[in-house]
């Protein structure tokens, strides 16, 4: 269904990043056998490292969640997200998520779902 990726706060128009993005997909790529038909995997596993690499943490975190073709990143506060954590929901799962003006509600495997506020939509 809808694939989640990443963390952090960045701009995704950064050509040098998503070139950082890029080289890391194909060294996971290569390090995992050269398996075809990971491409979405891998890349969102690139995106996640680098992101947690090269962010800055300023009290804010961001999930990444794709709906039909449409890439929506989320912003969230650590102290309210009642104890949601960084790779909780693992890179390509398939989760359930709710579109409501500027905010994004994904369902987490506990029940709960973690708010976020949309910070830019792409695609």
């Amino acid at each position: 269904m809808e694939k989640v990726s990443g963390q952090g706060n960045f701009s995704t128009d950064n050509p040098d990043l998503h070139e950082m993005i890029r080289q890391r997909a194909e060294e996971i790529y290569i390090r995992s056998g050269r398996l075809a038909g990971h491409d979405v995997e891998n890349w969102t596993q690139a995106e996640r490292q680098i992101l947690a690499e090269a962010v800055p943490s300023r009290g804010r975190r961001a999930i990444v969640v794709q709906v039909n073709g449409v890439r929506y990143i989320g912003e969230y506060r650590p102290e309210s997200s009642e104890g949601y954590e960084p790779g909780e929901i693992v890179a390509g799962a398939s989760v359930s998520v709710r579109l409501q003006g500027n905010k994004m509600f994904v369902r987490r495997a506990n029940g709960k779902e973690l708010e976020t506020r949309i910070v830019k939509k792409i695609g």
